[in-house]
């Protein structure tokens, strides 16, 4: 992987980690249109651990809230009080929805890993990405705020980050589209789906970090990951900012169109090449 390279798929993960498109489906589908020829197993892990990127973007643009959470959790736990204050409430549930993700990711991690590289696939699961969305436009009320969640709305949203395990479905698209149908508002569900990323992706970026030292030319990753690290964190931090504010008086409308034509050209394109 080159310089560049690692630019480009930082930028790109920066600007599709929190707009409900799929990061990990574009980190697949643009050096297959560009024609990048990369190893799998090192464009995975880089894949991965750039997420710590855009982690870093949602700790500086959250980090108030995020300290708020782990004080309350704590405090809580050392007065034998858990769950009393909203916060530590809040805390715990973001806990609870991290779950099932962290561990069917890791059951079925070599056939998620698998799929990364199989382009159709990826078009296959933007498809469903916009009907996710869709049928969240279609069935959401939006007339809860996030203060009001039980630990069934946090389950149900966690179980619905699961169809992000795949490239092409996207984390804050499922989780936004799990909050939405569960009557949150579009700005409180989107600000939910935004914390609930910080402990899936610390927890991925772990895992990557430990097939990151299996590889062999381990030291010659380093520089590239820096480089996408960086862009993903500022491009990240911007569309998180841009997000909230877009979702306050629209629709995700652009997104389900988006993701419909994407995932049908890239089908057409796919089925074309061979």
């Amino acid at each position: 992987m080159t310089v560049f390279q690692a630019l480009i798929l930082g930028i790109v993960q920066g600007a599709t980690e929190f707009l409900p498109v799929s990061s990990s489906g574009h980190l697949v589908l643009v050096p297959w249109l560009l024609g990048w020829q990369l190893d799998p197993q090192a464009a995975f892990v880089f894949d991965v651990l750039v997420q710590w990127g855009t982690l870093l973007a949602v700790i500086a643009y959250f980090w108030r809230e995020l300290v708020d959470l782990v004080r309350a959790a704590v405090l809580g736990l050392i007065h034998g009080h858990p769950f009393e204050s909203p916060s530590a409430w809040l805390a715990w549930l973001l806990v609870l929805a991290s779950l099932p993700a962290a561990v069917l990711g890791l059951a079925f991690k070599d056939i998620v890993e698998a799929t990364f590289g199989q382009p159709a696939m990826v078009f296959g699961f933007l498809l469903v990405t916009s009907a996710v969305l869709a049928v969240s436009e279609w069935l959401g009320h939006r007339s809860r705020s996030m203060d009001s969640l039980r630990w069934t709305d946090a389950l149900w949203i966690g179980f619905a980050q699961v169809l992000a395990l795949f490239p092409g479905v996207s984390r804050s698209g499922s989780t936004i589209a799990g909050g939405m149908t569960r009557n949150l508002r579009r700005p409180d569900a989107a600000r939910f789906a935004f914390l609930m990323s910080v402990p899936i992706m610390i927890g991925a970026g772990l895992v990557a970090l430990r097939d990151l030292m299996g590889l062999p030319d381990v030291g010659a990753q380093l520089g590239n990951l820096a480089i996408g690290f960086l862009a993903a964190a500022v491009v990240g931090y911007l569309a998180i900012r841009w997000l909230l504010r877009y979702l306050s008086h629209r629709p995700l409308t652009v997104f389900i169109v988006y993701t419909a034509l994407v995932g049908l050209v890239g089908l057409a394109l796919s089925i074309w090449r061979g």
